[in-house]
């Protein structure tokens, strides 16, 4: 018996990029085969989104759950790239 693994989104709501992802976390399952998160209304990210993305990561890897940043804008992906987070995450079109 083979067990399929869905995908889900979920929208990062942009006045509010931690808790957003803390509660992605909080959510996090196992049996998701991939989880996405649409930032297509974020426009900027601060030091405690970028924990609380850190935090998502390594959840994510325990669990082996693939995390898809949706809508990144360059600015974003930049912030990712610098703080060495980027390649922790897939980034779909």
């Amino acid at each position: 018996m083979t067990t399929s693994k869905s995908s889900v989104l979920l929208k990062i709501d942009a006045g509010r990029v931690a808790n957003s992802v803390q509660d992605a976390c909080a959510n996090l399952n196992s049996e998701q085969g991939e989880l996405r998160l649409d930032f297509n209304g974020v426009s900027r990210i601060d030091p405690g989104d970028l924990r609380a993305l850190q935090g998502l990561a390594s959840i994510a890897e325990d669990k082996a759950v693939k995390v898809g940043l949706v809508g990144v804008n360059v600015g974003i992906y930049k912030v990712l790239k610098l703080a060495k987070l980027a390649p922790r995450f897939c980034f779909p079109a």
